[in-house]
């Protein structure tokens, strides 16, 4: 599989995540088909009884995939997926770590990209345990599918957006911030706003990332 190339998959930074699209996606999370995704993690041969592996990280508006592609090396045993609404990175991306796949194999093997709205069909994909991506009915939806403990990582580098998500993370009642002091080992931190094509694009510019983590509070 050929690299792709950029030139060809442009497309406008946002989408419309409330029109109408043609997506594909699962009646109910047990009809997903992950081995289609992550086929070195499920093995036609796999004992009987054995609990399949688990999605541990999703990449919401995973862009050109520059995050998947460093959290594959980072956690090599960790199945992590991202959801991308333009058709066209998305296509980009999936290429991507099938060109990745070939020439190195049993590289990017743990990640993959599917085209999705995390704002209509999150729950589609995973079981229990309006326009900006952040949103009072929206963190119901990552409560929903989030196990306790787990952890939600934002961040950007617009100050309106940045303290439009800490606000309504603040006061919905499933999450409590992170300080970022108490994530100094935390490796994914470090790579906020440095390895996707937005945060490039804004180093570039001289705006800085402003990253926040909340984290998944146990059940009431």
């Amino acid at each position: 599989a050929a690299p792709p190339q950029k030139r060809f998959y442009r497309q406008r930074a946002h989408s419309n995540p409330l029109a109408d699209h043609t997506l594909r996606y699962p009646a109910r999370p047990q009809d997903m088909d992950w081995a289609a995704l992550f086929p070195d993690f499920f093995p036609p041969d796999a004992p009987p009884g054995q609990p399949p592996p688990r999605v541990e990280t999703l990449d919401v508006g995973c862009g050109y995939g520059g995050l998947l592609v460093a959290l594959s090396g980072l956690f090599p045993q960790e199945l992590a997926l991202g959801l991308e609404l333009r058709p066209r990175v998305a296509a980009f991306t999936a290429q991507r770590i099938r060109a990745l796949r070939a020439a190195a194999p049993g590289s990017c093997r743990n990640v993959a990209c599917v085209r999705g709205n995390a704002m209509k069909h999150l729950p589609h994909f995973f079981p229990k345990h309006k326009w900006r991506i952040i949103s009072p009915a929206l963190l119901a939806e990552y409560g929903y599918v989030l196990r306790p403990g787990g952890l939600v990582y934002t961040v950007t580098d617009v100050p309106e957006l940045y303290q439009w998500m800490v606000t309504h993370f603040r006061e919905h009642p499933l999450f409590e911030e992170v300080p970022l002091g108490q994530l100094d080992s935390d490796p994914l931190l470090s790579l906020l706003g440095t390895v996707t094509e937005e945060g490039c694009r804004a180093q570039r510019g001289g705006r800085a990332p402003l990253p926040a983590v909340f984290c998944r509070l146990p059940d009431p």
